[in-house]
């Protein structure tokens, strides 16, 4: 699949807004933390992503009713939906100059995961979280994403790579008061 850039402005897939708030304080001890001890961009992009997929737990896996979407949130709560994990994930990367974009997939709802930029080209990762079914794994060698869509069940991977939070999925994590309601309104397009 061709993936494409929202906006050819790279430095647009670097900047903080209000879901990835890479200057917050937290998000910045975070990335200092996993920076120590690796030897290049590549090899923190892999710490960040695993610190993500395997310390944060995916509130539905968890029972958690907790709504987060903004990346310290994310960090400090130490939960979130595949949105919320994608949020944090690229508020970490972005923190250490990593240009990161935000992408999706539509099952029977959307589904959130982020692309890194790594030797010109995009490499899309979902931090989504691994259990029975489920193994995504950091990859610049084919992907190893969580999920795969079946076009002929109407599934599909969406080509485009948004520099903020796409407006339908940041709405609907500011409007759940929890993790029930949000599971009633997730959006099934974009």
């Amino acid at each position: 699949m061709q993936l494409i850039q929202e906006t050819p402005d790279l430095s647009a897939y670097l900047a903080a807004d209000e879901a990835i708030d890479h200057h917050h304080p937290l998000v910045r001890e975070t990335a200092a933390e996993l920076a120590r001890g690796v030897a290049d961009s590549y090899e923190y992009a892999r710490a960040a992503f695993e610190f993500v997929r395997d310390t944060i737990p995916h509130s539905q896996d968890a029972g958690d009713p907790r709504v987060t979407w903004r990346a310290s949130d994310v960090l400090e709560q130490r939960t979130g939906i595949c949105y919320a994990k994608a949020h944090a994930l690229a508020a970490l990367l972005r923190a250490e100059d990593i240009p990161t974009a935000l992408c999706y997939q539509t099952f029977d709802v959307v589904h959130g995961l982020v692309a890194v930029r790594f030797n010109g080209a995009w490499h899309r990762q979902d931090p989504r979280g691994n259990k029975p079914g489920v193994d995504a794994q950091f990859s610049l060698d084919g992907e190893r994403l969580a999920f795969t869509p079946d076009p002929a069940l109407g599934e599909t991977d969406c080509p485009v790579l948004y520099a903020a939070p796409h407006p339908v999925v940041l709405d609907t994590l500011k409007a759940a008061g929890d993790r029930p309601h949000l599971w009633r309104t997730l959006p099934t397009a974009l």
